[in-house]
């Protein structure tokens, strides 16, 4: 053996374990949200040591179940888009994040998944070998095929010498637009690793950056703007935009100038409610008449199997993520597509715009805007309407649930938005004057809102986070693991369950599929949960303070009373009987 051989496999200093816990206070990550197991224990052993030398290292929340945590970490970079650590137990824990993982790809935020692996060695040759019955059994092929689908990136660490590289790598691709997670594996062995301090090399952050998106071809804004200019009927719908708070601004700024009707599709509210060009949820109805139409980072603009698109409007196409290659068939129209910071787009959009804008232009845009924001004054007045039907016993109506909830936020508290079928019945009552303030998951996997809550609440302890949620995703969420971790960690949040005893999504579908089947003619559609189920003696049992509201005469002062245990410090849970499946 070699001189340098030998010295780099007798070296006294520390463990990769070691230095992996200062290669994650390096590159940011605030927190490591954990499902400990037996591939953990050199980490285990290495934050004690930390400790006790007072070291930095990422905070450590431990979660009784991986979707907790795996959400809580997506909750925490949606408030601050910055990802954070999620550590789970080998092939059993990363199966378990699947679902989150899902959610958290469909939503493009970043996220950085690790787990252990089996460890290789069975005749204790090494510091960490096999030594329990679990190690023999938890050795898939593919450990990263569990999650494959949803990750930008994957590796299994070879050697404790490069432990710093490789988060540094990670750290730069899950941060890069479009964001997503990224996935790293460890073995025993080589966290045991031990190596010299002048072995470990760190990456500093301004000479391994995150790539942004950037501006367009100028030529290519000029033809939309020119576009603009002779629209008659223009709409923008748009998706996640509003994660970034000057997306926001430029998309209302761009509207109001040049009267264009804005739409939401999923994900986050992007532009205040309030906007005088703020129209909705649902483009069908102006999608006829549109004559120009803009998608801004957006996902599912419209159903094409309910309505159809003009095939005359010409589409421009403005988004981080434009051609959605993680999607294998993406068909919406657009004859001019622009990939890159779709703020940066629209303000070189706007720019051009106010150059151009004729006397002529600037009237009629005005014109549109009178119209729009009567549209919008309309669709209030229906909102209004509609929450004046208070319900009935046993069947208390959402409108008006969610109306009454609205008189009870401050403007930058969140709303997580799980109520699936009635979801749209919130977005339509909560009145949320600031983006970013009511959040839908990118994906569609149930049993998300309660972690988010709790990851967003850890990121922005000043505001009240608020979950919505159907009975049967709230099933889906691990409420046992949402509330232990809230009560451990002193995260409060309003948990409200709208218990409607079954899978409304699961009837509507087959319904829809199925308008005069069997299943409507029998009503069977095998959608039917448990009935009379205590749904807040779950958060009781980790101290959650809890009502249950059957009469609508009961809503607003229940709500009063949930809102005020939460903003004094302790979760709450408001178990609503709505109306029913």
């Amino acid at each position: 053996m070699s001189t340098t051989a030998a010295r780099r496999t007798n070296v006294p200093d520390y463990t990769t374990a070691y230095y992996f816990l200062e290669g994650l206070s390096e590159i940011g990550i605030d927190y490591l949200f954990c499902n400990f197991g037996t591939d953990h224990a050199p980490i285990i052993n290495e934050m004690a040591h930390r400790k006790q030398r007072g070291e930095a290292m990422p905070g450590v929340v431990r979660c009784p179940h991986e979707n907790t945590a795996a959400h809580m970490a997506a909750g925490y970079a949606f408030v601050t888009g910055r990802g954070q650590g999620v550590l789970v137990h080998v092939d059993v824990g990363t199966a378990n994040t699947a679902n989150a993982m899902h959610n958290i790809y469909r939503s493009r935020l970043p996220v950085l998944l690790m787990a252990g692996k089996a460890p290789y060695t069975v005749n204790d040759e090494l510091v960490g070998s096999r030594d329990t019955y679990v190690h023999f059994i938890q050795e898939p092929f593919d450990q990263a095929s569990l999650v494959r689908p949803y990750l930008k990136w994957e590796w299994t660490l070879p050697s404790g010498v490069v432990v710093k590289e490789a988060l540094r790598r990670a750290h730069s691709i899950m941060q890069s637009e479009p964001r997503g997670p990224v996935y790293l594996m460890m073995q025993r062995e080589t966290l045991t690793q031990r190596w010299a301090s002048d072995e470990i090399r760190s990456y500093a952050e301004d000479q391994f950056a995150a790539t942004g998106g950037g501006g367009a071809d100028p030529k290519l804004v000029a033809a939309l703007a020119d576009k603009l200019l002779t629209a008659e009927n223009p709409i923008l719908i748009t998706g996640y935009a509003g994660r970034h708070d000057h997306a926001s601004k430029a998309i209302d700024a761009l509207a109001q100038f040049a009267g264009i009707a804005v739409y939401e599709a999923n994900m986050t509210n992007n532009i205040s409610h309030d906007s005088p060009c703020f129209v909705g949820f649902a483009p069908d109805k102006h999608l006829p008449d549109a004559d120009v139409g803009i998608l801004v980072d957006v996902d599912v603009p419209w159903f094409p199997s309910e309505v159809a698109a003009n095939e005359t409007t010409f589409w421009a196409h403005i988004d981080i993520d434009v051609l959605k290659p993680a999607s294998p068939m993406w068909t919406f129209p657009g004859n001019l597509r622009m990939q890159g910071d779709s703020a940066r787009i629209l303000e070189q959009l706007l720019a051009e715009v106010r150059q151009k804008a004729t006397p002529r232009f600037k009237e009629a845009a005005a014109a549109r805007v009178t119209r729009l924001t009567a549209e919008r004054d309309a669709r209030l007045e229906r909102a209004k309407k509609l929450a004046s039907d208070k319900g009935q016993r046993d069947e208390i109506n959402l409108h008006y649930l969610f109306a009454e909830l609205d008189r009870l936020l401050e403007p930058r508290d969140i709303v997580f938005n799980e109520g699936v079928r009635n979801a749209g019945a919130a977005l339509m009552q909560l009145r949320r004057p600031l983006p970013n303030t009511v959040m839908r998951s990118g994906g569609g996997g149930l049993g998300w809102s309660g972690a988010m809550a709790l990851g967003a609440k850890l990121a922005d302890p000043k505001h009240m986070m608020v979950q919505l949620v159907g009975d049967g995703s709230f099933y889906f969420g691990s409420p046992c693991s949402t509330f232990a971790v809230a009560r451990q960690y002193k995260l409060p949040i309003l948990s409200i369950v709208l218990d409607n005893s079954g899978w409304s999504a699961v009837k509507e579908s087959t319904l829809r599929v199925f308008p005069s089947g069997e299943a409507k003619a029998q009503n069977e559609f095998e959608a039917e949960l448990a009935p009379d189920v205590e749904f807040g003696r779950v958060g009781e049992a980790f101290g959650a303070y809890w009502e249950k509201v059957s009469d609508p005469a009961e809503v607003p002062a229940a709500l009063a009373r949930c809102v005020k245990e939460v903003r004094g410090g302790r979760a709450a849970i408001l178990h609503a009987r709505v109306t029913p499946l």
